[in-house]
């Protein structure tokens, strides 16, 4: 991890970031087409969640967030195109990890790289939802599997 890009917590109310968080997100939907949400579902749900965030102090910027429910479903897991490939994706899922006993999320159906992220990193496929999101897409919903791969998991976080 560069030296100049450190892990905060925005715990729940606060709106630390959430403007960031809002940019990136907007930006991935325009590139990759996903993440879409009306932003004042957006930052309702933002302000109700345990948000894990990397920060790049150098430039200011916001690598990446996973914004989190009490009961460890990640509701948005984003990473910035410039800083993927390089274990914050990984480190997040991680940090959720080491702070409930279960992760879940849901995963667009023909997202696939979304899914085989998730599934590298041990989630399971549980169940398909036909007409999940409000364009009527399908989604997956994921579950992490066994405690060996939440410790596997837990590597990241050193």
């Amino acid at each position: 991890m560069s030296v100049n890009v450190e892990s905060r917590i925005v715990e729940r109310g606060d709106d630390d970031y959430v403007d960031a968080a809002w940019q990136l997100k907007e930006r991935i939907r325009e590139e990759e087409g996903v993440l879409r949400q009306r932003r004042g579902f957006f930052r309702s749900a933002y302000r109700r969640s345990k948000v894990y965030v990397y920060v790049d102090r150098s430039k200011d910027r916001l690598v990446g967030f996973a914004a989190v429910r009490n009961d460890g479903y990640v509701l948005f897991l984003a990473v910035d195109r410039d800083y993927r490939g390089h274990g914050f994706g990984k480190r997040l899922i991680a940090r959720v990890a080491d702070d409930y006993g279960s992760v879940t999320c849901h995963a667009r159906a023909t997202n696939e790289s979304a899914i085989g992220f998730y599934e590298h990193l041990g989630f399971e496929v549980r169940r398909r939802i036909d007409n999940y999101y409000e364009d009527g897409g399908d989604a997956l919903y994921l579950k992490l599997g066994d405690d060996t791969i939440r410790d596997k998991l837990s590597k990241f976080l050193r």
